[in-house]
């Protein structure tokens, strides 16, 4: 069974900076891309960045291009979500996802979340 566990959410002021963290277990994990999405209040769950499974190939939504850096450590089992500038329209539970595939065209996400981390970033 998959496992992804995310931590590194907090509370920040707007400009600031986090680094999310999502571990994996329960497949080999360097054989699969990873992604980000996130979810504000009353909002649906939104795509964020993604990236293949070497690191090759990184996706963002235009919405965090320049600001936010995904990238992985496969020998970790780890994907990180680098975030900067960070501004209110960021505040949302961000949702690591694991992909269907290696990711080198795309991303497809799978049906394996882990249970989400806080992100607050105040005015």
């Amino acid at each position: 069974q998959v496992q992804l566990v995310e931590s590194g959410g907090g509370l920040v002021q707007t400009g600031g900076s986090l680094r999310l963290s999502c571990t994996a277990s329960g497949r080999t994990f360097s054989d699969y891309s990873m992604g980000w999405y996130r979810q504000a209040l009353g909002k649906g769950r939104d795509f964020v960045a993604a990236i293949s499974y070497s690191g090759g190939h990184t996706y963002y939504d235009n919405s965090v291009k320049g600001r936010f850096t995904i990238s992985r450590d496969n020998a970790k089992n780890t994907v990180y979500l680098q975030m900067t500038n960070l501004n209110p329209a960021d505040t949302a539970v961000y949702y690591c996802n694991t992909g269907v595939d290696g990711g080198v065209a795309g991303y497809t996400r799978s049906d394996y979340w882990g249970q989400g981390t806080q992100v607050t970033v105040s005015s």
